[in-house]
């Protein structure tokens, strides 16, 4: 099955990472520091390495995208495998830390990625996902020029989007469409993953809260 990132690698590094800032905001905090190998799921291009290694943490990357994979050699040595986030290659308790930034608009079932990430870490490891805000951040959003937005009823419809009106023409929905869940989804799917969750954010950098992060635990 063709990967839906296939093709875009160059295009995506150029648009999100050339002058993105070192760090995602507040990933740092999240992650705390660390040692060891981190499980970067659905690593694509590599943006979030950096990150990793500023918290103390070595690189392991996964993603389903053979062309992302090829861009993120480019930023470590480590290991880079490709796999499917809702069936990692790894046996139960392979790590101590393992992340996931942006992702559940990109999956088609964001819960089984993070129970599949539960079960790879270690008792005590610690769990972050990172990505779009379910509320303010969606297929149901129309940003305006002015900082505001409009926040359509489709909100309740779940699942994978293919094209909204109001979508960018050259933008990434665009190309490869959007998944949805509510805000209740997204939280039930973290506390049926079995995590424990330590933290909530929203994430600095708009006014209205772009994008939810989460910190988590295995016991």
């Amino acid at each position: 099955m063709r990967a839906r990132y296939d093709g875009l690698a160059e295009w995506y590094d150029e648009r999100f990472g050339a002058d993105a800032p070192p760090h995602q905001p507040g990933l740092l905090e999240l992650l705390g520091t660390g040692s060891g190998p981190c499980l970067d799921i659905g690593c694509g291009t590599g943006r979030n390495f950096d990150s990793i290694r500023a918290s103390g943490r070595s690189v392991v990357g996964l993603d389903f995208s053979i062309d992302q994979l090829r861009r993120a050699r480019m930023r470590t040595d480590g290991p880079l495998l490709h796999g499917d986030a809702a069936a990692l290659p790894f046996a139960d308790g392979s790590f101590d830390t393992a992340i996931t930034l942006w992702t559940s608009t990109d999956v088609d079932d964001f819960g089984a990625v993070l129970r599949e990430a539960a079960r790879v870490l270690r008792p005590g490891g610690v769990f972050v996902t990172y990505g779009v805000h379910p509320c303010f951040n969606g297929p149901h959003v129309v940003y305006e020029d002015d900082g505001r937005r409009i926040v359509h009823p489709t909100y309740r419809q779940t699942g994978w989007h293919t094209d909204m009106p109001w979508w960018a023409e050259d933008g990434i929905r665009r190309r490869i469409g959007m998944s949805h869940l509510t805000l209740a989804d997204y939280l039930n799917a973290v506390i049926r993953s079995g995590l424990v969750v330590e933290h909530f954010e929203e994430p600095a950098g708009y006014d209205i809260p772009h994008a939810l992060a989460v910190r988590a635990r295995k016991l």
